[in-house]
């Protein structure tokens, strides 16, 4: 009973609910025999007594008509833990199956449960592969899914992958085993080329989104296919078309005819090889627009008339809500988004250079826009146009243009301080820079309480307060304590064993948690496991944590999704005792080209869940403890 009480909760982990519940449950309420048989039994001489006017199966079937409105993944996975009943009707009325990690489960066993999914969302290699810290090859590969769900679910209509191994055969495969298919997302994917897009473009003739989301998809000159040709002729259902990360040129009148022809086409975002000067072409055939991405935001062409006419097809653009692209920004030509500003909720200028004063004509127009990404090369003086213009945001995201740990930086907590004073509706930030304060930090917990993401990245290691000099203690401190609904952190800075003594004192909700130079020893991780109830992911780089902090934490993983750990101080003796007690967690050890394979030494580890045990497809760099 315990054993499967618990598969099942592990189960319902996959579809990012309430995961880690330790729900009793029994059958039905009086016990494990069925009514029928407990009624003779109680009865006199054991005569049969006639069954109650309603069957399990009724039941069964008036529950199933009314789980169908229930669309939370977490209320879901609860109702799936009250008893075996609750339990079948919940997998037969699940149409949508989110997987988050394609290793938790085997293909075989979620498709023995859940019979009638129609959309599938599955992750693969843990997120630090974004950073290139997950050697190639690591595995999470598409073609066992596809597999399995192919021949089991005919009808499917959606499917989401991000972070998996994704080849042209598995496309191919895709687009002709599913006749009623109609969304794909590939996000962080790798594998394929436009051979593949063009299999899915060509035999998927109900597509309604085709979404390549950070994919870098380069062929050979030699290789590449006319992938965008290869869409059926008359009119389409596409609703967004984004393929903003595919690096090879398309057939731009192929692409022009495709847009003309899709009257539903919402969503639009474009590659570098589509300048301002047939941007203002698509628009024209697209009015309707209400997301676009720009490519590249310049022309070779000489400014006049097309400038005019791209100005013409903003004007016109009176749905449009969302802005993004701007690669190779021309700062000349800024002025022509103006007609759309005031309408904006969302603005991408994260691959644009902009400076604070190229920003200030366009970012005072936009007095609606709730999520904003930018370059740091604003500077201070830019966010506090923000600050005063855009009342209304709720997540804001300031990426470096330089990365590297000894670079300049172009914000620092000054901007920072500014942003709480003016968007007391934020949400959510993610913040890099080389300069902070405990009282920006502090500042920000004040203004902004109803934060649920906080993400500080200090890129330089161990950087201190920089006025005061002290640890950056006391700005996360508040952070946890004043922001109540916080549920994703990430901490960096010159950190003492205090600010892990306050996450895990205050943080309760905290479901993700980033950790990168910080910490004094083992104590700081023993204060996040046992302090943050509902700590799904763990993920801690260039950290002093050893096996001591590492096997504090035996009594809590089982409640977690994963445990990420890269250089840190780990030993393979210590990480090889936590196999050997937590025997239903997956123990993988990623060893680098350059590592000694007879060190004892451990470089990167990587901890997860799985009902199915360790996978049989591991490289020969990971080893399963």
């Amino acid at each position: 009973m315990r054993e499967e009480r618990s598969e099942r909760s592990e189960m319902s982990e996959n579809g990012d609910g309430d995961e880690g519940k330790d729900v009793r449950w029994s059958p039905d309420p009086g016990g494990t025999a069925p009514p029928k048989c407990r009624a003779a039994a109680g009865s006199p001489g054991g005569a049969a007594v006639p069954p109650p006017p309603f069957s399990d199966q009724v039941l069964e079937n008036v529950l199933e008509n009314v789980l169908c409105f229930l669309t939370s993944r977490s209320d879901r996975n609860a109702a799936s833990l009250v008893c075996k009943s609750w339990y079948r009707a919940e997998a037969q009325t699940r149409l949508e199956l989110f997987i988050g990690n394609c290793y938790a489960v085997s293909p075989a066993r979620a498709i023995d449960r859940f019979r009638r999914v129609q959309s599938l969302v599955l992750k693969g290699k843990p997120r630090f592969a974004d950073f290139n810290l997950v050697p190639m090859g690591w595995g999470a590969r598409l073609s066992p899914w596809l597999a399995a769900m192919a021949p089991a679910y005919p009808w499917l209509e959606r499917i989401c992958l991000k972070r998996i191994a994704v080849t042209d055969e598995d496309l191919s495969l895709l687009a002709c085993s599913f006749h009623s298919f109609r969304d794909l997302s590939l996000i962080c994917c790798d594998g394929f080329t436009t051979i593949g897009l063009a299999a899915v473009a060509g035999n998927c003739r109900h597509l309604r989104s085709l979404d390549l989301i950070e994919n870098d998809v380069e062929d050979d000159e030699d290789e590449v296919v006319d992938w965008v040709s290869s869409f059926p002729p008359g009119k389409t259902c596409l609703e967004s078309l984004i393929f903003d990360f595919v690096g090879c040129a398309v057939n731009f009148d192929a692409l022009l005819a495709l847009v003309a022809r899709s009257p539903f086409l919402r969503r639009l975002r474009v590659n570098e090889h589509i300048s301002s000067d047939r941007l203002y072409q698509l628009m024209t055939r697209a009015p309707q627009l209400t997301h676009l991405g720009t490519g590249a935001f310049s022309s070779s062409v000489e400014v006049g008339d097309f400038e005019e006419s791209l100005e013409s097809a903003f004007l016109s653009s009176k749905s449009l809500i969302c802005l993004s692209g701007f690669r190779d920004l021309a700062p000349e030509y800024l002025h022509t988004i103006y007609p759309v500003c005031t309408n904006l909720t969302s603005l991408n200028f994260s691959y644009a250079q902009i400076t604070a004063e190229q920003l200030k004509p366009v970012i005072t127009r936009c007095h609606n826009l709730q999520t904003f990404w930018v370059l740091d090369s604003l500077g201070d003086e830019g966010l506090h146009m923000v600050a005063a213009t855009c009342k209304k945001l709720r997540e804001l995201r300031v990426f470096p243009v330089d990365a590297t740990e000894d670079s300049e930086g172009f914000v620092s907590d000054v901007g920072l301080a500014a942003i709480s004073e003016g968007c007391h509706e934020l949400r959510s930030i993610l913040y890099f820079c080389q300069r902070m304060t405990n009282a920006a930090v502090v500042a920000m917990s004040k203004n902004c309480q109803e934060l649920l993401v906080f993400r500080l990245c200090i890129m330089g290691r161990h950087r201190p307060d920089r006025l005061t000099g002290e640890p950056m203690d006391e700005g996360f401190g508040a952070i946890v304590k004043n922001c109540r609904k916080l549920t994703r952190l990430a901490v960096s800075g010159l950190l003492t064993d205090r600010a892990f003594a306050y996450i895990g004192l205050y943080g309760k909700l905290v479901r993700t948690l980033s950790v990168a130079f910080a910490g004094d020893g083992d104590l700081s991780l023993r204060y996040v496991l046992e302090g943050c109830p509902k700590l799904q992911k763990l993920e801690i780089r260039d950290c002093p944590f050893g096996d001591a902090g590492l096997l504090s934490g035996i009594n809590h993983y089982y409640n977690m999704r994963f445990l990420w750990m890269s250089s840190c101080k780990l030993s393979l003796s210590g990480c090889k005792d936590l196999a050997r007690q937590l025997p239903r967690i997956v123990v993988e050890v990623i060893r680098d080209s350059s590592e000694d394979d007879n060190s004892d030494a451990v470089g990167k580890l990587y901890m997860y869940r799985s009902l199915v045990g360790p996978r049989n497809d591991a490289p020969p760099f990971v080893k399963i403890l």
